[in-house]
C-alpha cells in the first residue's frame, strides 16, 4: 500500500519495511522523517458484537465504546472463525487458519518459533508489550511463562489464564514469583497499559501493545459491586431468539455480562484519555474487539464454538487519525480472524511474511478500494467440553454478508437468511426457494477449503496428528497440568 501516514506534504515515498520510519520529501527537498504508528490493541474475552449501546443493545450502558464507534471505521462483519479462546488467539497473532497452526482447541501450545506479530512488528523497529491473558501456552492455566514462549513480546505482564477477575493473578516479566492485579484485573490491567505508553510514547522506536481482557466471560458476577448496581433492578429485554422457559437464568446471567461490559467501557474511557493527553492520538492505530462472542440464551444456548452469529460475531473499531480521519463509517465489509494481522500490518506500511494466510484488508478501510470482500470461513475442527456435550459437531461454514451456510460431517446442516432472520430462527437448509443460492455457498466453501488443504476429517484425526490428549469431552487436561 502507498505510504500515506504523512499528510500534506507533495511527495511519499513507501517506508522501509525494517525502519520505524517513513521519508518524506517536501516541496523544497527538505528530508523529514515520522516515526511508524504505534498500535494498541484492545480485546475483551466473549463479548458479542450484539451487546454494546452502538449496536443497538437496549440493555447496556456504554458510553465510551460508542463515543469510540463514532471515532472509527466501525466493521460490522468481524466474525471470529474458530470461536473460543486459544484459536482465536493464535489465529490473530499469527494470520494462519487453525489447521495450519494446530491450535483447534484450548489449551494447547502455539509453536513457540512460528512467525507472529511481535516478531514481526520489532523486526520493523518497534518496542512490543503483551498485558492480561494470554492462553496459548498449554502448560496449564497458572503456571510462570518462560520468556521463549512468548511469541516476542518484549514486556509481559500476563497470566495463561483465569476466571477470577477480582483476584487475578500474573506474571510480572522475568519474575517467577506470581503477583496479583490489586482491583478488578481489567482496571488494573488498563492503568498498567497506559503507563507503558507513557513511558514510551517518546521513544525513538514506535510501540505495539496488545490488552487482552478477561471479561465479560462468566462467571458473570466477577465483577465490581459498583457495576453490579447499575443492573440490579434494571429491566432486561432479551433477544427474540431466546425460549420462554430460560428467560430468567439467562436475565441472571445478563446482569452481570453487562455489568462485566460496562467495567471495560470504563476502562476504554481511561485508554483514550490517556492517549489524547499524551499527544500521540494522531499517529495511534487503536483497535477494540474481542475473541469470541457469548449465546447467552440465544437459541436456548450458552457460552461459544456454535456457528450462530451470538457467537461468531464480534466487534471490531479501528481508530487511526493520521490515516482515517476523514473514513470514521459504518462498513459491511468482512474481517475474519486470520485478517487481523495483515490488516494491522497494511495499515502499519510493514511488508506481510508469506507465512500470513489471511487478507490485507487496509486498502478498503482507507478507501483505497472498493469493499471486495464477500465470505469468511468459520469452522469447529473438534467440538470440546460444554459444546461436545450439547450439539457439539465438528462443522466448516461461511458467513457472508447476508448469509449463514453450515455443513457438518454428514453433509448441510444448517443455512439461514440473515436479512430475512436476523435472529436465526428458520433453517432454511432444505428449502427449494434458497437451492440456487445452497449450491453456490456450498461451491465457494468446497473452493476455500481445498485451497487451505482443510479435507474436513472427523475432529480426533486432526488431535492424534498433532498428538494431543484429551479426555471424555474431547478437552485437554488443563488442571492436570497446572500441577
Amino acid at each position: 500500500m502507498e505510504s500515506i501516514l504523512i499528510r500534506n506534504y507533495v511527495m511519499a515515498f513507501a517506508a522501509i519495511s525494517t525502519l520505524p520510519y517513513v521519508e518524506t520529501f517536501a516541496a523544497n527537498d527538505e528530508v523529514l522523517t515520522e516515526k511508524k504508528p504505534n498500535v494498541v490493541f484492545v480485546f475483551a474475552d466473549q463479548l458479542r458484537e450484539q451487546a454494546l449501546g452502538y449496536t443497538g443493545d437496549p440493555n447496556v450502558m456504554t458510553p465510551n465504546i460508542d463515543r469510540l464507534a463514532g471515532e472509527s471505521v466501525n466493521i460490522r462483519n468481524a466474525i471470529s472463525c474458530v470461536p473460543v479462546s486459544c484459536p482465536y488467539r493464535a489465529s490473530m497473532l499469527t494470520g494462519q487458519y487453525a489447521l495450519s497452526n494446530g491450535v483447534f482447541l484450548n489449551d494447547v501450545q502455539l509453536n513457540p518459533d512460528i512467525n507472529s506479530v511481535a516478531k514481526i512488528y520489532k523486526k520493523a523497529g518497534y518496542n512490543t508489550a503483551y498485558i492480561g491473558k494470554w492462553h496459548i501456552n498449554g502448560n496449564g492455566r497458572t503456571k510462570y511463562i518462560k520468556e521463549e514462549f512468548r511469541q516476542g513480546f518484549e514486556y509481559f505482564k500476563a497470566l495463561e489464564c483465569t476466571h477470577a477477575y477480582l483476584r487475578s493473578k500474573y506474571f510480572d516479566n522475568n519474575d517467577t514469583i506470581p503477583k496479583f492485579w490489586k482491583g478488578y484485573d481489567a482496571i488494573d490491567q488498563t492503568k498498567d497499559a497506559i503507563n507503558y505508553m507513557k513511558e514510551h510514547s517518546k521513544d525513538d522506536k514506535p510501540f505495539i501493545l496488545y490488552l487482552s481482557w478477561g471479561g465479560p466471560h462468566n462467571p458473570y458476577e466477577q465483577v465490581p459491586d459498583n457495576y453490579k448496581k447499575m443492573y440490579a433492578d434494571k429491566e432486561i429485554i432479551l433477544r427474540q431468539n431466546v425460549p420462554a422457559n430460560k428467560r430468567e437464568q439467562f436475565i441472571k446471567d445478563l446482569r452481570g455480562y453487562y455489568a462485566q461490559i460496562t467495567a471495560l467501557d470504563d476502562c476504554i474511557g481511561m485508554l483514550q484519555k490517556a492517549i489524547k493527553d499524551m499527544g500521540i492520538e494522531e499517529n495511534t492505530i487503536f483497535v477494540f474487539t474481542s475473541d469470541h462472542g457469548d449465546m447467552l440464551g440465544s437459541q436456548g444456548m450458552r457460552w461459544k464454538q456454535r456457528p450462530y452469529d451470538e457467537s461468531i460475531r464480534v466487534p471490531f473499531l479501528i481508530k487511526y487519525p493520521a490515516l482515517l480521519a476523514d473514513k470514521n463509517r459504518e462498513t459491511d465489509m468482512i474481517i475474519n480472524t486470520p485478517d487481523i494481522l495483515p490488516t494491522l500490518l497494511g495499515l502499519s506500511d510493514i511488508e506481510i511474511p508469506e507465512s500470513i494466510e489471511g487478507d490485507d484488508l487496509s486498502d478498503i478501510i482507507t478507501g483505497e478500494k472498493e469493499d471486495y470482500t464477500d465470505a469468511a470461513l468459520i469452522e469447529c475442527i473438534t467440538p470440546f467440553a460444554d459444546f461436545r456435550k450439547g450439539i457439539g459437531r465438528e462443522y466448516r461454514g461461511l458467513r457472508t454478508k447476508r448469509y449463514t451456510y453450515v455443513r457438518d460431517l454428514n453433509g448441510p446442516w444448517l443455512m439461514f437468511d440473515n436479512l430475512k432472520d436476523p435472529y436465526q430462527q428458520k433453517n432454511i437448509i432444505d428449502s427449494p426457494e434458497y437451492a440456487s443460492i445452497r449450491k453456490e455457498l456450498e461451491d465457494k466453501l468446497m473452493k476455500k477449503l481445498k485451497a487451505l488443504g482443510d479435507e474436513f476429517r472427523p475432529g480426533m484425526e486432526y488431535i492424534n496428528k498433532w498428538g494431543y490428549e484429551v479426555d471424555k469431552n474431547g478437552t485437554v487436561d488443563w488442571k492436570a497440568a497446572n500441577k
